[in-house]
């Protein structure tokens, strides 16, 4: 009997050790989150701050949009690579390394004086900072036992959120109280703190320097050309009339010829730069359509919301940021709620919930207005917070909760990739439908502004009396103010067309839920050592 009840508490003891966190790994893990809502947050926090930026440097309004897009372009090309990266030289030394030349670099954006300094310094950023957001993921899934996994993947999941959509908020702030340069400075003193944490306390994985004899230099620059002309492309594209421009043209062969390179040695060499074999594991492979879509709603609609507050609404950065921290506080208080039904529902219950609440937000932004400002933008943000969030939990346990442990890093790195080259393709077409649907409405509502049409005439006659009796020309001024009404018009319409296609795209996405299997347990994932 005794013994039987000693093997029966040893057997009792043996889970709850496993269970027992090591406190050197939650600080270490802790620290990465931080360094990786720095990386993501500096993606937007210079969106709703460009014309403060563009001032500072005497930039041209063509180049200052190259203090985004060359983080994008440098970071889309880092994020698949960090996997095999923290193969070679271990997790440790990639994210510690990765977090203090972030922070070089962040200091260093800070003290740029023209605008091609500021796109090299912006591109080292996003290319280091690209190194430590999959870690996190690949942390959060090795490192934490299946059981933690309902309180983890809301944190990761709320950062990775939560960081893009605030990141117009945190800008707007910093450069109207203080000025565009502490949109850079503020990265320093956290950097400094996690760079120093991460070297000294993550304790992952050991370094594989054997495989870089293996490494695939080709693989490499293919992907580097691959992924790099894409984002420009998307990026550039609409602004350049699309393949009308040369640039456009040449980024699009570019393109072309190195995804042939890089998929033919993806899947020949022996220790590929990426390797894509995770997509045959179907959760993975949905979890990362998934994601690509949620990148789509995630940094779409983060750019819409500025846009039509700046180009309708008249606001300024602060405004601007003042108006969107609804979307971000939703999804704070959401994280909890997300975490708790993760571990009591079935996920694609959860992700139906979701998308449907998305859906439901773009939908009532449909009935979007020139009038529209913070009260009636307040339901919208609040669905559209708390479902990104409610959907992202149960993506990230789908697409990485069940691979086993030695696939994960890599995984991750393709995981977070989805995301956002979801976001790019998201803004090229959604630019691209609000330039078209634009032309198109203007063109319609102009042949209601006629002659022949006695409204427009009665309107066009007051208005221009109204001018006339302060000694003006009315009549020009009237015809002007009319076609800057129509203008005005046209875009609130486009944008509403733009809303309407997103309402359908996150309701397919229920019968995409609908398609996949009920996802295997967490516990049958092997994360746990």
């Amino acid at each position: 009997m005794a013994a039987t009840a000693t093997a029966g508490s040893v057997a009792a003891s043996a889970p709850r050790a496993e269970e027992r966190m090591d406190p050197r790994r939650l600080i270490a893990f802790f620290a990465m989150v931080v360094g990786m809502f720095m990386a993501i947050l500096d993606i937007q926090i210079v969106s709703a701050s460009l014309a403060e930026i563009q001032a500072g440097l005497s930039a041209g309004s063509d180049e200052i949009g190259w203090v985004q897009t060359a983080y994008l372009i440098a970071e889309v090309i880092m994020i698949p690579l960090s996997g095999t990266l923290a193969r070679i030289i271990s997790t440790r030394v990639l994210f510690s390394v990765a977090a203090a030349g972030f922070t070089a670099s962040s200091a260093l954006a800070a003290t740029a004086t023209n605008i091609d300094q500021m796109i090299v310094y912006r591109a080292i950023q996003g290319f280091i900072g690209g190194g430590m957001i999959p870690s996190v993921f690949a942390a959060a899934f090795t490192i934490f036992p299946p059981s933690k996994r309902n309180v983890v993947s809301p944190i990761i999941g709320l950062i990775a959120t939560l960081a893009p959509t605030i990141g117009p908020t945190v800008g707007g702030y910093l450069s109207h109280a203080f000025s565009w340069h502490w949109l850079f400075l503020v990265n320093v003193i956290p950097g400094i703190i996690v760079a120093t944490l991460t070297w000294t306390f993550i304790d992952f994985d050991k370094p594989e320097m054997g495989l870089m004899k293996k490494f695939d230099w080709w693989g490499l620059a293919s992907m580097a050309v691959f992924l790099g002309s894409l984002e420009y492309v998307l990026e550039e594209g609409n602004a350049n009339d699309w393949f009308n421009d040369d640039h456009i043209v040449l980024g699009a062969i570019a393109t072309a010829l190195a995804a042939v390179v890089f998929f033919y040695r993806a899947f020949k060499v022996e220790f590929p730069v990426v390797d894509l074999r995770a997509f045959a594991n179907r959760n993975f492979a949905f979890g990362s359509l998934f994601s690509f879509v949620m990148g789509i709603g995630l940094y779409g609609l983060t750019y819409l919301y500025p846009l039509y507050l700046g180009s309708i609404r008249g606001y300024d950065s602060l405004m601007i940021g003042e108006t969107m921290f609804v979307s971000g506080l939703a999804m704070f208080v959401t994280a909890p709620v997300a975490g708790f039904l993760s571990g009591r529902l079935d996920p694609r219950v959860l992700m139906t919930v979701g998308f449907a609440g998305f859906a439901a937000g773009t939908w009532t932004m449909s009935q979007l207005t020139a009038d529209w400002d913070f009260w009636e933008l307040l339901v919208p943000q609040i669905l559209r917070g708390s479902s990104l969030m409610l959907c992202m939990v149960p993506i990230n346990n789908i697409a990485l909760g069940t691979l086993p442990p030695a696939r994960i890093r890599n995984a991750s790195g393709l995981y977070n990739l989805t995301r956002n080259l979801g976001g790019a393709v998201g803004l090229a077409v959604i630019n691209t439908i609000l330039t078209q649907r634009q032309d198109f409405h203007y063109a319609r509502l102009a042949e209601h502004i006629q002659w022949g049409n006695p409204e427009a005439v009665e309107r066009l006659r007051n208005m221009a009396s109204n001018f006339t009796a302060h000694g003006l020309d009315g009549a020009t001024i009237a015809v002007k103010q009319l076609a800057a009404m129509v203008q005005k018009q046209a875009v609130i319409l486009s944008f509403v067309d733009v809303f309407v296609i997103l309402t359908a795209l996150f309701l397919s996405l229920i019968i995409g839920v609908m398609m996949i299997s009920k996802p295997q347990g967490a516990a049958t994932g092997g994360g746990g050592h």
